[in-house]
């Protein structure tokens, strides 16, 4: 007797009976695509016609989604693939998977073994991914046939992009091997580090080498229309290091121009390579017969990835050469800087003639900046631009312009350290460096140490603010050290440099307080206690010959000082209201604040520390005690000397300013405009109570303001003195009232006005940045352009960032406006002087400087200026400048004065080509 089974076993049994028959279907399908792939066919479609397949009677076309939603197209697939599958499998010779899907559909074509994508088809094969409107895959030669798409209007979509490693090609169609990864590229554009070549026919051996025939090397960014390129009839490119090519000349928009090579060599890494930098060639136009150069040429040095070196040299064919190293170096989140040294041996004329003449000159310079996450409680820092006075007037490889005019140039390297606690302690030591190139004069401090103990409060209560005199009450205590030397440019970096230092230190406790007094003033009371040490004395006597010595001493001494003050001031507010009842008036308000303060100030005699010599006359006999010298000996220390007399003086200050509040143009404004009058207006003036005579101080006087939606900048100042003048022009213990004169006799006054405005202003942006102020910054310069734009030949002309400006522009028609983008800046300065009834100005003059864009890639610009007082013009600059989009030309001519010079240049904007240049440029005439 049989035993049925339970009615949920059976399910079981049918459910299992199912899936394994969904499991036979579906790896029949699997089976069957991955057995269509190794297959061979007969045929394969002519890449140069790319259209749309028709279906035939002896394939089966389905869509993708079609596959998974309907049951009966996989049945229909299954028993045709069963019937077609081989009695003999082929040996595998694939590497990975080949993964492919397409928007519209995937055709099986069984008869000749072919595979087709239609619209947005895709094919991953390893590192391989070719992207197209239509691909073909042919299973019986292992080849992928990749083309685009055509319309009925003929209009080709979706070109082939064809990826394989780090290779990116875009191609018209493609024709790639599976087995061989080898592929044929027709019409294809490659980006290689910022150039790009544009080929006919371009075989791909795999993805590290490349064959071109007849293809175009441009760095354009219109590849349907390059204005530029490079033929190379064959080449051969590996990407991301090199293009090697043979017989190969330059095209300029499909003109061919004399200008080529029998082969080239263009390097395309990406990375920091070492290599040679080539020299540009030239002729020294200028009076001082240098004859024929090669200027910098030299070599790169990629040490790391965190430092660098390049070595750069000219060389004259009179003798003359010069040598640069230029080198930076940085370490993310921790710092970054640069150093740059320069040397240039100058010869002019021919030895044995009267004219000639040799000299050098050099330039270093160092920035370091420290990232602020790095350390927070300690700081290192570099900022120096030192060497010859007179490198930049001199150099004939810097044209920096405004360089030219800097008198000064000044180094900083500082260290700084916080300590953490109550109180704080702070401190650093620091090297400075200042350098007048007029005088040759040089102030260093080798170095200058300063370190201090926060402010600490010792009747201050544990909880609540402080209040009244004595909780105010604070001090702190400072120290500073240095080792100040003096010298000079010729003896710069020789060990008499060190012969007139001076070394001392500087001790000072300041106890300050601070309070209320009836309510509306503040008050405050400081002392301040000094204690100077210094290793450097004098000493001074007389000889026998009446001959007065100063002798200098060495050793320790110290001489300790104080001086008591206190101030008293309040803000006083006032309002004009111009408001009336059933009016409404342009000006509705004007607010004037005003600060006055009043301080007094004691100054003790310290004559402890001074001394007296006799004087003797012819005979040897000594003089009256009226005829005695005295001196101190800390007569040239670091710190300066100890008061002889006693002092106390008085001073009084007023500081104003004013505003005002007027009705808004705008309709829809609900609050009047607030704009400032006078930013400031302040005079100060003392009086000596201890003085025999002239006790009052003259009267200073001085302000500013921005007007014109504060474009213009204007401050002003003068000085006072109550006291005339006698007959030779003294001022004697006399006002100037009482002699007839006004209450005060103007002694000087100055003017400057500074005024900058752009055609930006209008559209409501008027911010400029320009690269080159940070190298005239370098150099101590201005930040503004008056004195001339900067251009440093020894430096990369054309960097990353200048590329980056090219195709800014925006094109809005095909006219361009008529109004077109400009810039004006202007400064004007004017100086009286009256002191001693001269009666004249010592320096009136103005400056300008503009740039006007004539077309989209037309600009023209000038700086110059005008001394009024000595009636003639100052440095003069002029510019021309052309955007030849992936060129760039400017000329640049000084036309008159001392650095009267002209330079021409032409050149690829790319980084990579930036050695195809044209530079030529007459030097600035000899000045004895």
């Amino acid at each position: 007797m049989a035993i049925q089974k339970p009615s949920h076993t059976l399910a079981k049994i049918h459910l299992k009976a199912l899936r394994t028959r969904s499991l036979y279907i579906l790896f029949t399908l699997s089976f069957t695509m991955f057995i269509n792939m190794f297959c061979f066919a007969q045929e394969l479609p002519n890449p140069k016609d790319p259209i749309r397949p028709k279906p035939t009677n002896d394939s089966i076309t389905v869509k993708v989604d079609s596959l998974l939603t309907n049951p009966q197209n996989i049945r229909e697939i299954d028993s045709v693939t069963t019937d077609s599958i081989p009695k003999k499998k082929k040996k595998e010779t694939l590497e990975g998977i080949v993964n492919y899907k397409a928007k519209d559909y995937v055709r099986l074509n069984q008869k000749v073994n072919r595979t087709t994508l239609y619209n947005e088809a895709e094919v991953t094969y390893t590192d391989m991914n070719i992207k197209a409107g239509i691909i073909v895959i042919d299973h019986s030669t292992d080849l992928i046939y990749a083309g685009r798409l055509k319309d009925t209007s003929g209009v080709y979509s979706q070109k082939p992009v064809f990826t394989q490693g780090e290779s990116v090609i875009e191609p018209d169609s493609i024709i790639f091997n599976i087995a061989t990864k080898k592929a044929l590229v027709f019409n294809s554009k490659t980006e290689q580090s910022g150039g790009t070549i544009i080929a006919e026919k371009t075989k791909m051996e795999n993805d590290s080498i490349l064959f071109i025939e007849n293809g175009k090397f441009t760095t354009s960014e219109n590849l349907d229309d390059p204005e530029y390129y490079f033929l190379m009839r064959n080449a051969k490119v590996v990407p991301g290091k090199k293009v090697v090519t043979g017989l190969t000349n330059l095209f300029i928009y499909d003109v061919p121009t004399p200008i080529g090579l029998p082969f080239a060599y263009f390097p395309m890494t990406k990375k920091q390579t070492s290599g040679v930098i080539m020299p540009t060639p030239g002729q020294d136009l200028g009076n001082t017969e240098r004859g024929y150069f090669l200027q910098n040429g030299g070599y790169y040095f990629a040490i790391s990835d965190y430092f660098d070196l390049a070595v750069l040299g000219d060389y004259y064919t009179n003798g003359s050469y010069g040598l640069r190293l230029e080198s930076g170096y940085g370490l993310r989140y921790k710092f970054r800087g640069n150093v740059s040294f320069r040397y240039e041996n100058l010869i002019s004329q021919e030895r044995g003639f009267p004219d000639f003449s040799k000299s050098t000159i050099y330039n270093i310079r160092w920035s370091h900046s420290q990232d602020a996450k790095a350390n927070p409680n300690s700081r290192f820092s570099a900022s120096v631009n030192l060497g010859s006075s007179r490198y930049f007037q001199q150099s004939i490889n810097q044209l920096n312009l405004p360089s030219t005019q800097n008198n000064t140039l000044a180094s900083s390297v500082s260290y700084s350290k916080t300590f953490q606690g109550e109180p704080q302690v702070n401190m650093s030591v620091t090297a400075t460096h200042s350098q007048n190139t007029n005088t040759e004069s040089i102030n260093m401090t080798l170095p200058t140490f300063q370190g201090s103990v926060g402010r600490m409060f010792p009747f201050a209560p544990e909880t609540g603010s402080k209040k009244g005199a004595i909780q105010n009450i604070n001090l702190q205590y400072n120290v500073r050290a240095e080792n100040r030397i003096q010298t000079t440019d010729s003896l710069f970096f020789k060990s008499e440099m060190f012969d007139d230092a001076r070394i001392g230190a500087l001790h000072s406790i300041p106890v300050s307080t601070n309070f209320k007094v009836f309510k509306y003033f503040s008050m405050s009371a400081s002392t301040n206690f000094e204690e100077a040490w210094t290793l450097n004395t004098i000493d001074k006597f007389e000889d026998e010959d009446g001959v007065i010595i100063t002798e200098d001493l060495t050793g320790f001494d110290r001489f300790f000082t104080y001086n008591f003050s206190t101030s008293i001031g309040t803000t006083i507010y006032g309002m004009f209201d111009f408001e009336k009842k059933g009016k409404d008036p342009k000006i509705q308000k004007i607010r004037h604040v005003m600060r006055p303060s009043i301080s007094y100030n004691i100054n003790p005699a310290f004559d402890q520390y001074y001394d007296t010599f006799e004087l003797a006359n012819a005979d040897g006999v000594t003089v009256g005690e009226a005829e005695r010298e005295q001196f101190t000996r800390f007569e040239g220390s670091l710190f300066g000397v100890p008061n002889r007399t006693y002092s106390s003086s008085m001073g009084i200050s007023v500081g104003n300013n004013f505003e005002a509040k007027v009705r808004d143009t705008d309709s829809s404004a609900t609050e009047p405009k607030k704009i400032k009058l006078l930013n400031n207006l302040n005079f100060s003036t003392a009086y000596n109570f201890s003085g025999d005579s002239l006790k009052w101080s003259p009267l200073r006087v001085s302000g500013g303001t921005a007007i014109l939606k504060e474009k213009m900048n204007i401050n002003f100042g003068m000085v006072l003195d109550p006291y005339a003048l006698d007959n030779n022009n003294r001022k004697v213990d006399r006002f100037n009232i009482d002699n007839g004169g006004s209450l005060f006799r103007l002694t000087s006054a100055s003017l400057n006005l500074s005024y900058s405005l752009s055609s930006k202003s209008f559209e409501g942006n008027g911010t400029e940045d320009d690269a080159a102020i940070q190298e005239s910054l370098r150099n101590g310069g201005r930040a503004d352009d008056l004195f001339g734009k900067p251009q440093d030949f020894a430096d990369q002309r054309l960097s990353d960032e200048e590329n980056g400006k090219q195709d800014d522009k925006e094109e809005e028609s095909e006219l361009y406006n008529y109004f077109p983008p400009w810039s004006l800046r202007l400064a004007y300065a004017v100086n009286y002087s009256n002191s001693t009834r001269q009666n004249t100005i010592s320096n009136n003059s103005l400056m300008f400087s503009g740039d006007v864009e004539l077309s989209p890639r037309w600009s023209v610009g000038a700086s110059s200026g005008y001394d009024f007082a000595n009636q003639g013009f100052t440095q003069t600059q002029l510019r021309f400048e052309r955007d030849l989009l992936s060129w760039r030309m400017n000329f640049t001519f000084v036309p008159f004065g001392p650095y009267k010079s002209w330079n021409f240049f032409v050149g690829i904007r790319s980084n990579l080509l930036k050695d195809l240049k044209y530079d030529k440029r007459r030097q600035r005439d000899q000045q004895l």
